[in-house]
């Protein structure tokens, strides 16, 4: 399959794009101002430990204290298998090397482990282990067994640690193998001198920028080019990859058209898609994403399609191709945590196993860990997929000021009543002599007409004087009332 990656960068962004036979499959942003700190190594300091949830808080030096937990601390299990309790291993004001496995998502902290990973483009280095585990991606026995064996032969006698061979290493040379491990060996030494010297809280290794984690993670056999828009960064880039990953530098080109890349992509269309609510099926059903802190869930909806043979026909359909929309749309919108998807009810179990096989075909593609259960009693898919980043539209989006969120607003009717019982309760408490309601045009409209009456009996029960007074920068739901 063609792919395509598009790197747009601006002076404070950078934005990529993973283009597959012309459509858009992923997007991901990244801001100079809110860089993702996911693969930083810092020296923390234990601000808190909690037994009752076998947990510590860490500062890293960001807003909110890190968390860490008793099953993230490397050693948390002797030689019995008996797990250490955590105030057996932490103190309070203790140093400790961690490395953030998560970025802080909404109201949590990041999310840390004591077990250290550098990532490289062919191995991930595991300095605290002495395994070499090879990507799950690589299947066949004989590969993995072969390629654990090359590994072994090209370490250092006195190399230590573990590595994790990625899916990339299966058709690389012995000298690129050897390069990825001297590579990493020098960064662990590195982290280590500054360690000694390190204070509470500083960072002693970052992760790739968005451009170059691209090159490194993204770039794969099925990479046609890397289009880069800026002349700058395609230098930069092609530095990296010439000493990283010379089998990527020839397909990196710099774009220099008059058209913005993303535009002529399509990627802006597909980003504005992927931000609203509801995304439609080429046979006419849409698919409806409602995203919370707990999880994220997916109706589909036949809406107008009626191309099938017969009812079930049409279900099954609608079905099918939802199945490879849904699966492009957690890419696209980098969901994560728990997802529910209510597919069409379907009364056959070939149906819904045919459904099942081809969304977990599409899921394929992902790079990310997931895990998907079949169809439940009420009919629902459950899946988790790894989130490790927020997603496009907690990058991209704030909550609503008007409605904080909820997507509804109350109606003026609604507010109406609502004013209607607040001045009831400011006349019984203050003496005035006349009462003025602030409130929206739409508000003071309803007043004016369906709820006069209502205003007019409650101006007689109080035996004052009732005002209205529009307030232009009011939103529906606010109102005041005023004491004249």
């Amino acid at each position: 399959m063609t792919e395509e990656i598009l790197i747009n960068v601006t002076p404070r962004e950078t934005r990529v794009a993973v283009v597959q036979q012309g459509i858009v499959q992923e997007v991901q942003v990244e801001r100079a101002s809110a860089r993702g700190i996911v693969g930083n190594i810092c020296m923390g300091r234990v601000v808190r430990v909690l037994p009752g949830m076998q947990s510590a808080f860490i500062d890293i030096g960001g807003a909110r204290a890190a968390f860490l937990h008793v099953a993230d601390i490397w050693g948390h299990r002797d030689e019995s298998s008996e797990a250490k309790p955590i105030e057996k291993m932490l103190a309070e004001g203790q140093n400790l090397l961690v490395q953030v496995v998560k970025d802080p998502l909404g109201t949590k902290g990041a999310r840390l482990s004591t077990q250290i990973s550098i990532a490289g483009r062919l191995l991930v280095y595991l300095p605290q282990e002495s395994r070499i585990g090879i990507s799950q991606r690589i299947e066949a026995s004989a590969e993995r067994e072969h390629l654990r064996a090359r590994l072994q032969q090209l370490l250092p006698p006195d190399f230590a640690g573990g590595f994790i061979v990625r899916t990339m290493a299966e058709t690389a040379s012995d000298r690129e193998l050897s390069a990825d491990v001297q590579y990493l060996g020098k960064w662990w030494q590195e982290i280590q001198d500054k360690a000694k010297s390190a204070a509470p809280a500083a960072r002693l290794y970052q992760d790739l920028n968005l451009s170059q984690r691209v090159l490194r993670d993204f770039a794969n056999d099925a990479t046609a080019r890397i289009l880069i828009d800026s002349r700058e960064n395609f230098q930069k880039a092609e530095t990296f990859a010439r000493e990283f990953m010379p089998n990527v530098a020839a397909r990196l080109e710099h774009y220099a058209g008059e058209r913005p890349i993303f535009d002529l992509y399509g990627v802006e269309d597909e980003i504005e898609k992927a931000l609203a609510r509801r995304v439609g099926l080429k046979s006419g059903g849409y698919l409806i994403f409602d995203q919370t802190e707990a999880l994220t869930t997916v109706d589909v909806n036949t809406g107008g399609f009626v191309g099938g043979r017969s009812l079930d026909d049409t279900i099954f359909k609608t079905n099918l191709e939802a199945s490879h929309v849904i699966a492009r749309q957690l890419r696209l919108r980098n969901l994560g945590g728990i997802i529910i998807i209510d597919f069409i009810d379907m009364d056959t179990e070939e149906h819904r196993n045919a459904v099942l096989n081809e969304f977990r075909k599409a899921l394929a593609r992902d790079k990310t860990r997931m895990t998907v259960n079949g169809f439940t009693q009420l009919g629902l898919v459950e899946m988790t997929r790894k989130r490790t980043r927020e997603s496009l539209a907690h990058i991209l989006c704030e909550p609503c000021p008007v409605c904080e969120g909820r997507g509804e607003l109350k109606t003026a009717q609604t507010i109406c009543y609502q004013a209607l019982r607040e001045l009831l309760r400011e006349a019984r408490q203050f003496e005035a002599r006349e009462f003025r309601i602030l409130a929206s045009q739409q508000v003071i409209d309803l007043f004016l007409d369906e709820e006069s009456q209502s205003l007019a009996m409650l101006s007689d029960f109080i035996g004052k004087p009732v005002s209205l007074q529009v307030e232009s920068q009011y939103s529906q739901e606010q109102f005041d009332i005023v004491l004249m």
